[in-house]
């Protein structure tokens, strides 16, 4: 059952809460992300998996949602006897809240031009009279 506008409103919002409204991101998402956000050193994907109990192909999926997201980003390190490996980190949280922002402002302008259609479609004119 879907939530209205009004009833997801009332509702004491969490941060978590606003990632998933926002972004659609998933519990194991979140757990990525909190994961990361609390150490100081990019994580490899086997490192996320052992932090939060999952199978190494589940915490790169969740990994590939936060990077398409943009929460997250990815580096290359270099072995010295060459090949490489990916390390992971949050996206400076200043950029993550300019670009929900920006979201919150388009689909605020997308409710207004649907809130105008409906005026339109529905203006006093076009309804019968109300009897008393």
């Amino acid at each position: 059952m879907t939530e209205s506008m009004s009833e997801y409103l009332s509702r004491d919002m969490q941060c978590e809460g606003l990632l998933e409204c926002m972004h659609g991101l998933k519990t194991l998402d979140k757990e990525v992300f909190k994961e990361l956000t609390s150490t100081d050193d990019p994580l490899t994907v086997d490192e996320i998996a052992d932090r939060v109990d999952r199978e190494r192909s589940t915490a790169y999926r969740a990994v590939q949602r936060l990077l398409s997201a943009g929460f997250i980003t990815k580096e290359q390190v270099n072995y010295d006897q060459g090949g490489y490996y990916h390390v992971y980190k949050p996206t400076d949280p200043d950029a993550i809240a300019e670009d929900m922002q920006r979201l919150l402002n388009d689909w605020y302008a997308k409710m207004g031009q649907l809130i105008s259609e409906f005026r339109t479609k529905y203006d006093d004119e076009d309804l019968p009279p109300v009897e008393p």
